[in-house]
């Protein structure tokens, strides 16, 4: 990864790990402080109560990622 690059990573039936130079704007149009964070993890089970950000409920809830849930109906 270059200075410059940002890296999103889809963690298995986790949040979105953004890593790189990052502006993270909330609902009002004000940009989130993340100085000092050159990385963060983004909810994308929608039951964080830190949202945007993950706090780990994925794994209490049984979370399964669009790509998890696709691939088991498949089977």
């Amino acid at each position: 990864m270059t200075e410059n690059q940002v890296t999103i990573t889809l963690r298995p039936n986790g949040p979105l790990r953004v890593e790189g130079p990052i502006k993270l704007i909330n609902t009002d149009g004000q940009e989130i402080d993340l100085a000092g964070k050159p990385a963060v993890s983004l909810c994308r089970c929608g039951a964080s109560s830190n949202k945007p950000f993950c706090d780990g409920t994925h794994s209490k809830i049984g979370f399964q990622a669009a790509e998890a849930a696709v691939a088991a109906e498949s089977k």
